[in-house]
This record gives C-alpha cells, structure tokens and sequence, in this order.
C-alpha cells in the first residue's frame, strides 16, 4: 500500500529525493518545517518523516536531535543520500550568461572553485529547491540556481552542469520516523540502535557509562552531547550503536548504560543501510 512521507522542504528538496530513492511507490508531502514534518505523521496525515540529521561536510543538522526525543516518534530506517549540485537555469540559457547562483549559504559553499571558474556571483536564498523556483518564476537567464536534478525537473529549468560540488562524496544522513517502533526485523547488513541518555551526577560518570559498550564489543558510531532545558548542568547524548537490543552484548551494554545514567529512550531500532560503508 502506497505511504505518505512528510518531509521539510519545497518540492525537489533533497530530502524529496531522499523520499523517492527510499520508497518510490510512495508520495512526498512537502512540509514547512521539521516540527510541521513530525506533527504530519502524528496527526495521521502522513504515515512517515523524512528527516535528515548529519551531512558528511557540515556535521550534524541543527536542531533535529532536539526535536527527536519528544516528537513521540520512532525511528524505523535510515537513508544515506549523496547529494550531486546541479547548476539550474532557464531553458536555452548557456553557461557563459550566467552571472549569478542562488542558493541555500551551505549549497553556495560547497560549489566555490566551480563558481570562482566562471566568474558566478553567489546569492543567498531561503533554500535549494526554493531557489530553483525562484529563478523560474522570475525568468532572469542571468541568475540560476544550485539545486538537485530533481527539482530542475520539477520546475522547468535547464541542467547546465551537474556535480559541481567540491567535494565528490558529500553525503546527507536521514531518519525515517514512524509513529510506532519496529522491533522485529532484522536487515542484512545488521541494524542499528539509536537513543538519548542523560548521565547521573557522579564523578566519570559518562566514562564508566561508555565503559560497558567497549567490553561487550559494541561498535558506537556516533555519539553527541547538547543542552537541554536551558542550562549549561544538564547534557543529555546521542548515541548510535550497531546491533538489535536483544542481541545479548548490546543487551549486557545497555544494562550497564543504565546503572550510570538517570534516563536512556531508545529512539529507535532499524536497518543498518549498506550505504554506509
């Protein structure tokens, strides 16, 4: 049966692409912000949330591991997206009339020795697939923009050079969020555990709360601290780890997290995408 993916974003958004490389028999719903995304599928107008949390260049995405913990959501899967900059401009517009690029400022970045080159002026837009319509709407040959491929489709515009960014594997991390876990699959590749946990006030507390991952042989691929609740005492951390919470040595490192922390919630238990090697 054919789903309903929220997404942040215009249409032709990387994370539009990410939700038709993902589940192509399905249809993106375009949303204003993340917490417009998570309150779709809350809601039950969409059945999932697209949400990218890290890009391979620029870190982690701003504000999503705030939103994550209390959106009551859970994480079913994960997609790894390589995001290829196309140069957009109006149908019959060549190379050398260009003398502007819009963009979101992180786009803009990523493309400086191809614009430097051409002698193209950067031009700050709200975002990627905004721009794109932008430059269409206003139909100026000389201004084009930094988008997807996808969203040159979707608006009409010309594809003048694709994968110009400067670095060849840049690549966005996404979250597929659903309103109830999945605890009972088991991806060919492995799968993953994510959570959030806030360690109790005792001295080396977090030290001896990571202890339990390295002695059952638990590989933790990220962990982060932030803020929480507006003051510099609380930190709560992100973590993910490779394996399902009933294999019995992620099963002993949680049992140990747990006896240091004052809070663990399990965000979610999915398949590890192959993408990530």
């Amino acid at each position: 049966m054919p789903q309903t993916i929220a997404f942040q974003g215009e249409p032709g958004a990387y994370s539009h692409q990410a939700c038709r490389e993902t589940y192509p028999e399905s249809t993106a719903m375009p949303c204003r912000t993340f917490e417009e995304a998570i309150e779709a599928v809350r809601s039950g107008a969409a059945d999932l949330a697209m949400l990218p949390v890290e890009n391979s260049t620029f870190g982690r995405v701003a504000d999503i591991h705030h939103l994550l913990p209390g959106s009551g959501l859970h994480i079913i899967g994960e997609a790894f997206v390589r995001v290829k900059i196309a140069l957009l401009a109006l149908p019959g517009t060549s190379l050398p009339q260009v003398r502007r690029a819009m963009s979101h400022p992180m786009l803009l970045g990523q493309c400086r020795g191809f614009l430097e080159a051409h002698g193209i002026e950067r031009v700050t837009g709200a975002d990627t697939a905004g721009s794109a319509r932008q430059v269409a709407e206003n139909a100026e040959p000389q201004t084009a923009a930094l988008a997807s491929a996808l969203a040159g489709d979707i608006y009409g515009l010309d594809i003048l050079a694709d994968g110009i960014e400067d670095e060849g594997d840049n690549t966005t991390r996404f979250l597929v969020m659903a309103p109830a876990p999945d605890m009972t699959r088991r991806g060919d590749a492995g799968m993953m555990t994510s959570f959030v946990f806030t360690v109790r006030n005792i001295p080396a507390a977090l030290y001896k709360a990571m202890g339990g991952f390295a002695t059952n042989g638990v590989n933790m691929t990220k962990l982060e601290s932030y803020m929480v609740g507006g003051t510099f005492s609380a930190t709560q951390f992100y973590a993910d780890v490779e394996g399902h919470p009933d294999d019995a040595n992620l099963a002993l490192a949680l049992e140990e997290l747990d006896y240091f922390t004052s809070e663990v919630n399990i965000l979610g238990v999915y398949p590890r995408d192959p993408r990530r090697d």
